[in-house]
């Protein structure tokens, strides 16, 4: 893994400059709702992310106002208060600014499932949504990674945060960035990934906040202090992890990373610091067992299915079929006997994440491994080759490079867009004396041009010549049924084997056959 420190450009402080014109109107405004109300000791203070970003020089859109005195719904009501009144109308005028309706103010209780863990408002004020909040320290106990919380100063509420780097506060009224840990700003500049406290402490309390640091490493290509990186592999924090953090927010944290820029990087950090079977846990007994080590591979082969896919539409869950493919044949029982696919089991109960999700994975291990068994006709120069998966899986009489031809089609048309990265996990499998990476590279862009050229991109919007309702007027039948979806896929499979047949062709052709089975039978 690489431990190089990155050159960053970080600024030590945000100026007028660095806002956007929309971020000094609600700044000022906001500042007028204090003003208004007399609210001598309220401060507000944008948090986070928001200030890491602009340091960084990125936009973000993100704003979340943390108050030192008061709850955010209550801070909330005063602004729809305030924006009742001339005061914020003449405002708004002098900014050549519509004036905001007072609205409902939307609540988030405290939900350990996302992640908050105090009461947060929000509002949209000139078509921006904004978080506020109070801010506050934490108290954890031995058993829950959801702390009791308090009202509290400015330097505690940032070093309960999970991160130095998300610690640093803009102060709205004195345009100054606070660094209150007193080594946000450094580590920024450094390219560091640190804990505001001891990180063991920090991730026991909140194991969640492990994956975190793993996320916002890969994120912005920064490096995880060693302290930290001994402190997630120690084997109280993955208990933790597994104990006090529920698989919603561990699967939202993963499914961030295999999302972020840089996948790869943030799956090795959790291969390397032993966290990938707390995260992609498995039942009790599977079939076949997993092989010691086998995460290694894992992670390798996503690795190559990103150097192919990085522009892919489907990247996401392409890598996450990489990532998972030792696992294609791998089941467990579930307590009726039934035999379960295990990709199933990670993507449905380790990440509690969409079955939709879970169901294209398992499809695209499905189409890479008939991929793997077309694969040699593909890559011959010998239209006679025949092989066993030519021969056997088409039901019409046409030659070997036809077959061919319907065969790769057929599989276009269950697959649809996601023909490309099942091509490459087909290319994981596929045993080359040379192992590398060019090699398989070639390889793809053989077969894809083969598969281009026999004109299937886009097979799977191809509309058949003769539709069911034809096909029971010509079998002289009263309804359809297994014979008339037995003749549609025949004609399917002419259509595929004769790219330039026509209505009329394929309907004689279909004629011709059915005489033939007439006078046999």
């Amino acid at each position: 893994m690489c431990s190089s420190t990155p050159s960053i450009h970080v600024k030590d402080h945000i100026d007028d400059n660095d806002l956007t014109e929309k971020e000094k109107l609600i700044f000022k405004f906001l500042l007028n709702v204090v003003g208004h109300f007399n609210l001598k000791e309220t401060q507000l203070r944008v948090a986070g992310g928001w200030v890491r970003d602009k340091l960084l020089g990125k936009e973000c859109n993100d704003i979340d106002i943390a108050l030192n005195d008061m709850s955010g719904k209550k801070f909330c009501d005063k602004v729809n208060e305030y924006l009742l009144l001339p005061e914020a109308k003449e405002f708004c005028d002098n900014m050549n600014e519509y004036l905001p309706s007072p609205h409902g103010v939307g609540v988030i209780k405290s939900n350990p499932d996302q992640s908050k863990h105090l009461e947060t408002a929000t509002m949209r004020l000139f078509d921006e949504w904004i978080d506020f909040v109070n801010l506050r320290s934490e108290k954890y106990s031995e058993d829950s990674s959801i702390p009791k919380t308090k009202f509290d100063e400015a330097k505690k509420d940032a070093k309960r945060r999970d991160l130095t780097i998300n610690s640093l506060f803009y102060n709205i009224k004195t345009h100054s960035v606070e660094d209150l840990t007193d080594r946000g700003i450094a580590d920024l500049k450094a390219g560091k990934i640190v804990t505001p406290l001891a990180p063991k402490e920090t991730f026991v309390h909140d194991p969640l906040r492990v994956l975190r640091a793993i996320r916002f490493g890969a994120r912005f290509g920064f490096v995880l202090d060693e302290d930290l990186k001994i402190a997630a592999a120690d084997n109280d924090v993955r208990k933790a992890l597994a104990d006090k953090i529920s698989k919603e927010r561990i699967g939202h944290e993963i499914d961030l990373m295999i999302s972020g820029n840089d996948p790869v990087i943030a799956m090795t950090y959790v291969s390397e610091l032993q966290l990938f079977w707390a995260v992609f846990s498995l039942p009790n007994t599977v079939d076949p067992p997993t092989l010691e080590g086998c995460e290694r591979r894992c992670v390798a082969y996503m690795d190559t299915t990103w150097r192919f896919l990085q522009s892919d539409d489907q990247r996401r869950l392409s890598l996450y079929a990489a990532l998972l493919i030792l696992f294609r044949n791998t089941v467990y029982k579930d307590t009726k006997g039934k035999r379960i696919p295990v990709v199933n089991y990670i993507f449905r109960s380790s990440l509690k994440l969409k079955s939709s999700d879970a169901d294209t994975v398992m499809n695209l291990h499905i189409a890479a491994q008939k991929f793997l068994s077309l694969i040699p006709s593909l890559i011959s120069d010998d239209n006679s080759q025949t092989i066993d998966a030519v021969k056997k899986k088409v039901t019409i009489d046409v030659p070997v490079a036809s077959k061919l031809r319907i065969l790769t089609g057929l599989l276009l048309r269950e697959i649809k867009e996601f023909w490309h990265a099942a091509l490459v996990l087909s290319l994981l499998l596929y045993p080359i004396e040379d192992t590398e990476l060019n090699e398989r590279i070639k390889l793809y862009h053989r077969i894809e041009s083969t598969i281009l050229e026999m004109g299937l991109d886009k097979v799977w919007d191809l509309k058949p010549l003769v539709n069911g309702k034809e096909i029971i007027n010509m079998l002289q039948l009263k309804t359809g049924g297994p014979i008339v979806r037995e003749w549609q896929q025949k004609l399917l499979e002419w259509q595929l084997a004769h790219p330039s047949g026509s209505a009329e062709d394929c309907v004689d052709w279909m004629r011709q056959t059915q005489s033939k089975r007439a006078r046999t039978e």
